[in-house]
């Protein structure tokens, strides 16, 4: 029978499928399918400790995970001593290894702390205030893993200036930071870094780096600064060619967009899933803005890149701000989201017609019924997850519409209301590329409507319906 329950149980043989490649060589599969899980960064910024961390993560695997949200991310900043001077470049303290690579700081991720730890103070003459520590993620990796998740970090593209100021010797090499570090290439809004020289040194680096996370028990590499302003594909080579050294299959997303569509087929050889646009934050219009990004304004952009979504490879249109973000949110002030209940719908519905990944970035121990239920919607995860020929195929003003073709042989079909108004929709299936009648399922009612010709609807400003046709 043709319900919602037979098409999550096509859905998790789809999920099984993503989990058998994820533990393959990056060749044979990883990021099969769009990638899903949680991100602290609109939660926690830069301010994430491990219990914190540890709670998302408990409430990940208990309401999340049977649903296939998986990856567990920990965002910018985990090396910092001091998150809040993040503003205050000259009074920010590092913690780094002996061989200038950054470490999770013991003071907020204590089970970073090893039988072979040893802590010390840098130089008090130099400069940049640094701590230098032989701690890591292993034991906090193993925690993820053993409640069925994986395991994220991000990181920003580069060479920490603390290890270039002592030119501390590069693991694995002959190397020291000196002879990797660009200078004259810092990332134009991070003062935590210099580039990586596209050389045999600044190969040397990433390969320490990558070798390091994997011993760590990385899942996924969240990189900054690299997918624009700037796009920096010497690095990305670089970090490629290091993830393929280490062993470990590794999801790679670079960040930040918009990346530009002229580097699409390129990007999509040496990267998993890549930002297609700045930050997008819980706003509907950026009104021309380059920051924040809304909803709205993923539309177009999702139009020109879900062409090159492919296994392995998936334009990425950002976090999902929905939920609580709090207690120190990555962007303005701790809050509920401002989007409306409608415009979450339509989120996740147009990430899931485009295949984005869904990576949400709630605080997960605040999570509530209502937005749960929206994260569990079966026949939306199932889109996301398994569909194929996605292809806006209506843009008349503020009405789109897009389509895709299930495995099962059916189709999902959205169409959105975008304008500030409400709409009456009145169009024969044939106006979205269909031929015949159909049975419709209202995926988010939950509920069978019976055979129809076309869509008569009215929607709500941002509001969406979308429909699963047999």
């Amino acid at each position: 029978m043709w319900v919602g329950c037979y098409r999550f149980g096509m859905m998790k043989r789809g999920l099984a499928v993503l989990v058998l490649a994820a533990g393959t060589v990056r060749a044979q599969g990883v990021a099969a399918t769009p990638p899903m899980g949680w991100n602290s960064w609109d939660a926690y910024g830069l301010t994430i400790t491990e219990p914190q961390f540890r709670a998302n993560v408990a409430v990940e695997k208990a309401k999340l995970l049977p649903f296939g949200w998986k990856y567990a991310v920990i965002d910018e900043g985990w090396f910092f001593e001091n998150p809040q001077d993040r503003d205050k470049p000259e009074m920010l303290r590092y913690a780094i290894d002996t061989h200038g690579r950054y470490v999770p700081v013991p003071a907020r991720f204590p089970s970073a702390i090893t039988d072979q730890h040893v802590g010390f103070n840098s130089d008090m003459n130099l400069k940049l205030g640094a701590t230098v520590e032989e701690t890591s993620f292993v034991e906090l990796a193993k925690f993820v893993h053993a409640q069925g998740l994986l395991f994220g970090i991000h990181i920003v593209r580069g060479i920490p200036r603390a290890s270039v100021e002592r030119n501390m010797p590069i693991e694995g090499s002959e190397f020291h930071a000196q002879d990797a570090a660009d200078t004259s290439d810092a990332c134009p809004w991070d003062p935590t870094n210099w580039g990586v020289k596209d050389n045999a040194a600044g190969q040397a680096w990433y390969d320490s780096l990558l070798r390091q996370y994997a011993a760590w028990g990385v899942d996924l590499l969240k990189v900054d600064c690299i997918a624009d302003h700037p796009y920096k594909v010497d690095e990305i080579q670089m970090l490629w060619r290091a993830i393929d050294k280490a062993g470990r299959p590794m999801v790679l997303s670079l960040s930040p967009g918009p990346t530009n569509i002229s580097h699409a087929d390129e990007v999509g050889t040496l990267a998993n899933m890549w930002r297609i646009s700045n930050d997008e934050w819980d706003v509907w219009d950026s009104k021309g803005q380059d920051f924040p990004q809304g909803v709205k304004d993923q539309f177009a952009r999702l139009a020109v890149w879900e062409k090159y979504a492919k296994p392995g490879n998936w334009p990425d249109a950002d976090m999902l701000p929905i939920g609580e973000l709090r207690p120190s949110a990555g962007w303005g002030e701790p809050r509920a989201s401002r989007l409306t209940p409608d415009e979450q719908r339509t989120e996740l519905t147009l990430w899931s017609m485009a295949r984005s990944p869904l990576i949400l970035g709630a605080n997960l121990t605040l999570l509530d019924d209502a937005t749960l239920k929206l994260l569990t919607n079966k026949d939306v995860i199932a889109i996301d997850q398994t569909s194929t020929e996605n292809v806006e195929v209506l843009h008349e003003g503020g009405l789109i519409a897009w389509r895709a073709k299930l495995p099962d042989g059916d189709t999902a079909l959205a169409v959105f209301n975008t304008g500030d108004a409400p709409m009456t929709v009145k169009r024969k299936f044939v106006a979205f590329g269909l031929d015949k009648k159909r049975y419709v399922r209202d995926a988010w009612a939950e509920k069978e409507l019976g055979k129809k010709s076309g869509v008569s609807v009215t929607l709500a400003p941002h509001a969406c319906v979308l429909w699963m046709l047999r």
